[in-house]
């Protein structure tokens, strides 16, 4: 292999999950969307009838983020963990059948895949996640463009540092992160390195709130608080009223691209959201320019099941933007 064919564009690192969608028929919803006291609510000893079960193996942000990179036609690869089990099998395949290079993926003797259920009434969701306790180790990667680091397990710290020390050995490598529920758990002080050294950071609202230790903050506020913590690009979205960026110098809006029809699933759209932002930018893109490709991207994933079924390709994006020659993000 030419030293040009082991280049790698994008290098996703984080946790790989199979997810199996239950599609729920029937369920007791109470309280106003985008609100803390919007629930499923079910009753105990019920008998909750269900419609079917989807299995969508190698997915999770780290892997989803892998393979969206691949569509767009980047070189993609992923560093993660899985068991030496059938799932782990399917993981495996399904990353290769997306051109997602999976060298890098230990397979770990005697533990289990990651397994999440996802109890799915259309278009919500809410996930039983379960996180197997890997050895974590960072294998020689060599000198991708762009590592992008997202979500994996409680029990991994200090991984994120031994990721951190090989950024500030390799300084041409860039690095987005996209930090998960366990990384926002852990405090922004034991992250701080990871937190300089990202060219791209992505959250939503509530999770920078929860970053900063602060309620009620416009986002523009939020951008340059998370600005402070040393990330060169902001970019933090706002569900279905848009997203926000900020780039040292300039802020931006853009409003989530048209859909065609109402989401149908939700999953995954966070990051195909934050993936394509930082493929554009690879491809040459500027901020505000990638930030429609999210948004265009986002749309396409929550018209299908699961996070990885509505990536587009480059053609796809340019060709929804082309017929969409008002929809650009707004300088604010």
């Amino acid at each position: 292999m030419t030293e040009k064919e082991n280049k790698i564009d994008f290098l996703a690192i984080g946790d790989t999950v199979v997810d199996a969608f239950i599609k729920l028929k029937e369920a007791n919803i109470v309280g106003a969307p985008d609100t803390s006291e919007y629930k499923i609510c079910m009753q105990f000893a019920d008998k909750v009838p269900y419609e079917e079960v989807l299995i969508l193996p190698a997915v999770g942000n780290a892997a989803n983020a892998a393979v969206s990179a691949a569509r767009l036609g980047l070189a993609s690869a992923l560093v993660s963990n899985i068991g030496d089990d059938e799932n782990g099998k399917d993981c495996l395949k399904t990353l290769q059948n997306n051109k997602v290079k999976t060298d890098f993926i230990k397979i770990n003797q005697g533990i289990k895949t990651n397994y999440h259920y996802v109890l799915w009434y259309p278009p919500e969701r809410t996930i039983l996640i379960k996180h197997e306790k890997y050895d974590y180790s960072l294998p020689e990667v060599g000198e991708p463009k762009w590592i992008y680091f997202s979500s994996i397990s409680e029990t991994a710290f200090p991984f994120h540092n031994i990721v951190a020390e090989y950024l500030e050995n390799h300084p041409n490598i860039k690095l987005a992160f996209q930090p998960g529920k366990n990384e926002i758990k852990l405090g922004k002080e034991k992250l701080i390195k990871l937190y300089d050294k990202s060219e791209f950071f992505f959250c939503n609202v509530e999770e920078a709130e929860k970053i900063l230790g602060i309620e009620n903050v416009d986002a523009v506020e939020l951008l340059k608080k998370i600005h402070e913590l040393g990330p060169k690009n902001i970019v933090i979205t706002d569900g279905p009223k848009g997203a926000y960026a900020y780039d040292g110098t300039n802020n931006w809006f853009i409003k989530p691209y048209p859909d065609p029809k109402p989401p149908y699933e939700r999953t995954g759209a966070g990051d195909a959201f934050a993936s394509t932002v930082v493929s554009a930018f690879i491809l040459g893109k500027t901020l505000p320019e990638a930030l429609a490709w999210g948004a265009v991207n986002s749309m396409s994933v929550v018209q299908k099941v699961g996070a990885q079924a509505g990536l587009l390709s480059q053609s796809e994006i340019e060709a929804l933007l082309k017929n969409a020659p008002d929809y650009q993000a707004k300088k604010i």
